[in-house]
Order: C-alpha cells, then structure tokens, then sequence
C-alpha cells in the first residue's frame, strides 16, 4: 500500500508572493488603473485657478465606466480634464532626458460632443451662448470659427487666458475621449477643496 507524503509548509517566496504581491501590490495597482491617483500641476496654463506644485485627485473610474458603457455624467462641462493632447498634434510630445513622451496636461472641458464651440469677441461661445467664466483670467483671445465637436470628443482650454500661455483645442482641436486619464475637480494640497466651476 502506497502512503502519501504529508503536505509540505508553503515557503518563504510562496508567502511573500501572497503577503506582498497579492495582498498588497495588486490592490493598488487595482485601485490606482479603475478608482483614482495623485495629480502634480505644472505649469501655467491654469493660473490662477491651479498652480504649480498643486496636487489634484484624478478620478479614473468615471472614464471606466463610460469604456464599459455603464451611465455616467462624464464628462461635464466646466470639468478639469487630466488628458494627453492628440498624438497628430505638433505640440503633443516633449523630450526629456532623451526620451520622447506625450505628457499629461490639465485644462477645463468647454464643449462636449454634439456641441458648437467658438471664439467671438474674447468670449468662448457654445451653442449660441457665451459661458460665464469666473474662472478665466483677464487676456487676449483670437477669434476662431465656429466647429461642432465630433462625437467620442471634447474641447479643452486652459484658464490662463494670456496670450501663448495656454496650448488646448484653440491649437489641437478637440480632444479625443480615449485620451482622457478622467476628471480631477478637487484639489487636495495646499488649499484644499472643490475646483470652482
């Protein structure tokens, strides 16, 4: 008759690989891809409303549930976007230490798809109606025609309205949704609380 070893005691790599991989890590990675992640500002395109050195909550999941077809109000316009700008636009990419990327930027969601946006006497223009902009700064703003956002998109500008201070959709057009990491309307360092819309 044939016995049957006693089961052997798991051994360190296989405990660490519970412990830490599974018990830890992949909880973060889960969290960090579906539910939201940390967001550093830099640069001047958002003055005054975001300053560098300003730390943003990045909500990924509403960007998550619209890939999944689920309902949500995303994106909203007046919403700060964290996006990558269109990869055939000249200003999508920069080098750092040698190595070519497209960065993430931050700018506030104007015109949604469906929705005809233009630039007419300094004011920005949708559907017929000048938005109420408390948020943008005092500056010089081209005209530009008008343009309907094409479906899956969304029309970004920065509230630093100064000239050459802000490169969105006045320069790239509309912004293609699946470049969008999600909002990020509240900031959590240094004055904490609720971007103003």
């Amino acid at each position: 008759m044939k016995t049957v070893p006693p089961p052997t005691a798991p051994g360190p790599w296989h405990r660490a690989w519970r412990t830490w991989i599974l018990g830890a890590l992949l909880p973060v990675y889960l969290l960090t891809t579906f539910g939201g992640t940390l967001a550093r500002v830099d640069g001047d395109s958002m003055n005054e409303t975001l300053t560098t050195g300003d730390v943003l909550l990045l909500l990924k999941y509403p960007r998550w549930l619209r890939a999944w077809g689920l309902p949500t109000p995303y994106p909203r316009r007046g919403d700060l976007l964290i996006f990558k700008a269109p990869a055939d636009s000249p200003y999508s990419s920069e080098t750092v230490w040698g190595v070519r990327h497209r960065p993430y930027n931050v700018k506030r969601a104007l015109a949604l798809a469906g929705d005809t946006v233009a630039v007419q006497d300094g004011k920005v223009v949708v559907n017929g109606k000048p938005l109420a902009e408390s948020y943008a700064s005092e500056g010089f703003v081209g005209d530009q025609p008008a343009l309907t956002v094409p479906p899956g998109k969304v029309w970004v500008m920065g509230d630093n309205r100064r000239l050459g201070s802000s490169l969105d959709s006045r320069a790239y057009g509309p912004v293609d949704l699946g470049d969008v990491a999600g909002p990020a309307d509240l900031r959590l360092w240094p004055r904490p609380g609720l971007i103003p819309r």
